[in-house]
C-alpha cells in the first residue's frame, strides 16, 4: 500500500519535526514482521465486517492459512469488530438513517499537501461522525486524546462526506488497541476540528518542502532516518556529554539524569549497531576501524535420533537421554487457544509471581514497592 509523503500515520512526527518527512525519503521502506502482522489483522477485521454486513461473500476461512493467523489474533480482532457492530447497532436504534463506511478513503489536500488515507470504520449518526481505528501493535499504547493521526482521519472523512451530511456538528475519534490500552475516544466539535486543521496548514506546508528545524524526541521511534539523524544523535548523547560538577564522583542528581535517559539511549545505540551491520551484510559497506567476524555460536545436535542410538550403544538409558514431554509456554498456548479463553480455562493453575525490583520514572503507572529498609530506618528514628 502506497503512502503519501505526509501520511496521517506519521503526523505526530512531521508536525513536530517538519523536515523529517523529506529526510526519510532517502531511505527505503522496510516492512517489519510486526507491520506485516498488523496489515493482516486489518485485512481479517475488514473481511469479518464486510461478510457480517453481507457486503461480500468472502469470509475469514480463506485467511486462516496465513502464517499470522492464530486463536489469539482472532480473539484480539474480535474486540474491534464486536465494538464496531455494537456501536453501529446503537447508532441505528437512534437514527434509522445511520450509515457505516468500511475502509473509507479520503483526500486531505485541503489541509495537507498531496496527502490522503483511509479510515478503518466510520459511523454517521444524527449530527455526529465517529471515526474508529484499529491499532494491532502491542509495544506502544496509543491514545485517542489529541491524536494527530486520528484528527487528520476525521478531517479527511468530514471533507469527503460533509456534502452528503450537511448537519454534522460533532466528531468522535476512537482507537481500539486490543493488545495494549483497550479502547479510548476523544470528542470535539466540527468547528474545533476545522480550527485545528487550519493551524497545522503552515506546518504541513513546511514539511512538504522540507523546511523547518529538526527536533528529536519520542516521535523519532519509527523514523526511517533515525539511525543517521544528527539531531537524534545529539539528543541521545546529551547525558553522556553532560559536564559533571565533581571530577571524581557523580552526584545523586547526575546519576538520576543518566538513568532517566539510559533506556532510550541504549535502544538507540542498539539500533545504530544493527543498521551498520545490515549495511555491511546487505550492501558490502565497510566501516573504518571495524571488521566483520563470526560471532559466538552454540553447539547443537543435528540428528537427535542418531545421537540417541549412539548413546544407547554406549550404555545410556532413556532417562539419561530423553527429556519427558513439556507443556508449551503460556504465550504459545495463547496463540493456540486465545488469550481470554486460556485465562479462563487455566485460572486455577496460573499464578503471576512478583517481578524483580526495577527502577522506573515516577510517571510509570505501576505501584511503588514497599522498601523494608526504610521501615527499619523509621523505627530507629522513633
Amino acid at each position: 500500500m502506497s503512502h503519501a509523503l505526509l501520511a496521517p500515520s506519521s503526523a505526530h512526527r512531521w508536525l513536530t519535526c517538519p523536515p523529517s518527512a523529506r529526510l526519510e525519503k532517502q531511505f527505503p521502506d522496510v516492512e517489519t514482521t510486526a507491520a506485516a502482522e498488523g496489515t493482516f489483522a486489518h485485512l481479517y477485521a475488514e473481511t469479518t465486517l464486510q461478510h457480517f454486513y453481507k457486503r461480500s461473500d468472502v469470509n475469514t476461512e480463506s485467511l486462516k492459512e496465513n502464517k499470522f493467523y492464530d486463536g489469539n489474533l482472532e480473539e484480539n480482532v474480535a474486540v474491534y469488530t464486536d465494538t464496531v457492530i455494537e456501536k453501529f447497532n446503537r447508532a441505528k436504534s437512534k437514527d434509522k438513517g445511520a450509515a457505516l463506511y468500511l475502509e473509507k478513503e479520503f483526500d486531505l489536500s485541503e489541509f495537507v499537501p498531496a496527502s490522503y488515507g483511509h479510515a478503518d470504520a466510520v459511523i454517521i449518526c444524527d449530527d455526529s461522525i465517529e471515526v474508529i481505528d484499529l491499532k494491532y501493535g502491542a509495544g506502544v499504547a496509543v491514545r485517542a486524546k489529541d491524536n494527530p493521526q486520528l484528527r487528520l482521519y476525521a478531517l479527511g472523512v468530514y471533507s469527503e462526506l460533509s456534502f452528503l451530511y450537511d448537519d454534522i456538528k460533532q466528531v468522535t475519534v476512537t482507537i481500539i488497541q486490543p493488545r495494549n490500552g483497550g479502547i479510548s475516544s476523544d470528542t470535539l466539535t466540527v468547528d474545533e476540528l476545522l480550527d485545528w486543521g487550519e493551524k497545522i496548514k503552515p506546518i504541513a506546508q513546511m514539511a512538504y518542502v522540507g523546511d523547518g528545524d529538526f527536533k528529536a524526541g519520542e516521535h523519532c521511534k519509527f523514523c526511517k532516518a533515525a539511525n543517521r539523524c544528527k539531531a537524534l544523535a545529539e539528543y541521545q548523547m546529551k547525558a553522556v556529554k553532560t559536564d559533571f560538577d565533581d571530577p571524581d564522583l557523580l552526584t545523586d542528581e547526575e546519576l538520576v539524569e543518566i538513568l532517566a535517559t539510559a533506556d532510550e539511549t541504549i535502544k538507540w545505540l542498539n539500533n545504530v549497531t544493527e543498521y551498520m551491520l545490515n549495511e555491511t551484510l546487505q550492501n558490502g559497506k565497510r566501516w573504518e576501524g571495524f571488521k566483520l567476524v563470526a560471532g559466538r555460536s552454540t553447539r547443537k545436535i543435528v540428528d537427535a535420533e542418531k545421537a540417541a542410538e549412539i548413546l544407547k550403544d554406549n550404555g545410556g538409558t532413556d532417562e539419561q537421554i530423553w527429556k519427558p514431554k513439556e507443556l508449551l509456554g503460556i504465550t504459545a498456548l495463547e496463540k493456540n487457544f486465545g488469550k481470554k479463553k486460556l485465562a479462563e480455562m487455566l485460572k486455577p493453575v496460573i499464578e503471576k509471581p512478583a517481578g524483580a525490583p526495577t527502577l522506573v520514572p515516577v510517571t510509570d503507572p505501576r505501584e511503588e514497592l514497599h522498601n523494608v529498609q526504610n521501615d527499619f530506618d523509621k523505627l530507629e528514628e522513633s
